[in-house]
């Protein structure tokens, strides 16, 4: 999901305001050693990494950590949110070197789903959305929902990671569009490939004939992070079941054209 409702935003509208006014500048703590273990056990991009890559991926956290405010709405943050938070935007920028996220301010994050006016009431029907990336009065804002942050990492056969997804939605954004098009990632030369895959997937999803879940077909934007959602959750898989379009994400994410 990419936008915030503009709606209902009252104290919450205020709340996120008052985030964003925080100095990003804090110092960067050292990477605590008991979350190593849970690293190990929850992330499967960190476990398949070797030591020394590692120990980066643990400094790029504490780095994320010390620019980006994450905060808990109704309920006290613990180190696991924050770490799952930080991991999750380290996954698709580690091969970017020192790359930050400019365009990222705060992450709210929500005890649960919640809907279109940012309320989360658990009697309520319309509680189903699982992250959103702000634009508007709510640009530089991430919410997630607890839940989904936490089903991203325990489950490790359904291809889906909402967290992730969300900050492949703000790696797209970084041309100003969020449109599928990452054309700060990739070559110019392989724009054109990329749309003609995009929408050959795309119309195959919509006709029950590929294994990307059917909400990569709303658009180009969710296309690439649902993609993208599998290509880091299921990297073996999505390379045998599709070879052009994993080649494709490895000429974004690990082969970037330029990490500023």
């Amino acid at each position: 999901m990419i936008v915030f409702s503009i709606l209902g935003i009252g104290l919450l509208g205020l709340m996120v305001f008052g985030f964003i006014k925080l100095s990003r500048k804090r110092p960067q703590k050292h990477f605590p050693s008991q979350w190593k273990p849970v690293l190990e056990k929850e992330v499967l991009f960190y476990r398949k990494l070797d030591e020394k890559d590692k120990v980066i991926f643990q400094n790029r956290m504490m780095a994320f950590l010390a620019e980006i405010n994450v905060e808990a709405v109704q309920f006290e943050l613990t180190d696991k949110d924050r770490m799952l938070v930080s991991a999750s935007a380290v996954i698709p920028i580690f091969n970017f070197g020192d790359w930050v996220y400019d365009n990222l301010e705060t992450v709210l994050i929500y005890p649960g789903h919640f809907n279109e006016d940012l309320g989360f009431n658990k009697d309520d029907p319309k509680r189903r959305i699982a992250g959103m990336v702000g634009t508007g009065q709510f640009e530089n804002q991430m919410i997630l929902s607890r839940k989904a942050l936490y089903h991203g990492f325990s489950n490790a056969t359904d291809k889906g990671n909402t967290a992730v997804h969300e900050f492949v939605h703000l790696l797209d954004k970084l041309d100003g569009d969020t449109d599928g098009i990452p054309e700060r990632l990739l070559e110019h030369r392989y724009i054109e490939p990329w749309l003609s895959l995009m929408h050959r997937e795309m119309e195959r999803i919509n006709n029950d004939e590929s294994d990307i879940r059917k909400y990569g077909a709303t658009n180009q934007a969710e296309f690439f992070a649902v993609a993208s959602e599998y290509f880091f959750e299921r990297p073996d898989l999505f390379k045998r079941k599709h070879p052009e379009l994993y080649e494709m994400l490895v000429n974004c994410f690990e082969r970037p054209k330029s990490k500023n």
